[in-house]
């Protein structure tokens, strides 16, 4: 109990610092200044650091920090998993523009043609909460997050092992059922969701697509960072409907593999101040409300990568004390 009270505390909390969260800007030639000297000794780190590929941070609302191991910042780049955190925000657009109605429906409502492919009578409680938790009882052993996704009505026909809600088991199949979900309910391709939803109100790149995994500009999944920490909105524009950010990122489960933390929605939740989007390898968006500090990474996208794990000890490192010593330049 004391736990949830600590968790409600501190949403409030973020509530109040989203409020008064600058919205996306640029940034004045004095704070350029204050960034540079704050940022200096991070670039000698990365260098070092052979699997990550880029970085960009965003304090406050301002880009304060960019690294492009192949010097181009406009290319896109494999988020692998991170996708999965991109499609939760999808979801919310479409709940804020009445497209669906919400994230309780029962599944089988939103695609009847799917009823008869399950005999098991949990099929028919499984709702799009539970897809999005991962926490849809269906059988799936992949501790590693590596298996191939199944095509959707295969991936609903399979056995289910516990009631819906009970049981987290990261499944690469939710998100392309989840996918067929959009599609149906708004009667258009991904793509042009993301494009008419995602990437025109935030201004980004259009990302490419391969796999069901996007390939975005990392400043881009800095965004998308930054879109939760103002509490879903946008150039003073809602994109996410109200309340939904904080169902994005609250746990859901006490989650467990590949990455070992409690789980909300699509998105990881290292604690009540920190949430996360993670990809296989290295690829992460990483959002701290107590500093309003947004970091995007993306890495070489290999085994080796994911074992040694650094992006994840920059982010938590080198990056964190560096944007506490930006802030307290100012004094805050």
């Amino acid at each position: 109990m004391r736990k949830v009270i600590v968790w409600l505390c501190l949403m409030v909390a973020g509530a109040a610092l989203a409020e008064a969260m600058p919205a996306w800007r640029t940034s004045t030639p004095e704070e350029q200044r204050l960034d540079v000297a704050a940022f200096k000794s991070v670039d000698e780190g990365i260098a070092e650091l052979g699997d990550v590929q880029s970085v960009v941070v965003v304090l406050q609302g301002r880009t304060v920090y960019e690294y492009y191991r192949d010097g181009n910042p406009e290319a896109l780049r494999n988020t692998q998993s991170v996708t999965k955190s991109g499609l939760a925000l999808l979801v919310g657009t479409a709940l804020q523009r009445q497209q669906l109605a919400s994230l309780d429906s029962p599944v089988v409502d939103l695609m009847p043609e799917w009823r008869s492919l399950n005999p098991d009578p949990r099929a028919r409680a499984i709702t799009l909460t539970h897809l999005l938790a991962m926490t849809t009882g269906f059988e799936v052993d992949d501790r590693s997050g590596t298996a191939a996704p199944l095509a959707p009505v295969v991936a609903w026909a399979r056995p289910i092992r516990a009631e819906p809600g009970q049981r987290f088991a990261y499944d690469n199949s939710g998100p392309a059922m989840v996918q067929a979900i959009l599609e149906r309910v708004t009667g258009r391709p991904i793509a042009d969701l993301v494009r008419d939803q995602l990437v025109t109100p935030l201004a980004m790149r259009e990302p490419a697509y391969a796999r069901g995994m996007a390939s975005m500009r990392t400043v881009d999944m800095a965004k998308l960072g930054h879109l939760l920490l103002q509490e879903g909105r946008w150039a003073d524009q809602p994109v996410l409907p109200a309340g939904f950010v904080a169902q994005v990122v609250k746990p859901h489960s006490a989650g467990g593999p590949p990455v070992g933390l409690p789980y909300g929605l699509f998105w990881w939740t290292a604690s009540s101040a920190t949430y996360f989007a993670s990809g296989y390898g290295g690829q992460l968006i990483w959002v701290h409300l107590p500093l309003g500090l947004v970091v995007a990474v993306t890495s070489t996208v290999s085994s080796d990568s994911a074992q040694r794990g650094q992006a994840l000890k920059l982010v938590r490192g080198t990056i964190f004390q560096a944007a506490q010593r930006r802030l307290a330049m100012e004094g805050k």
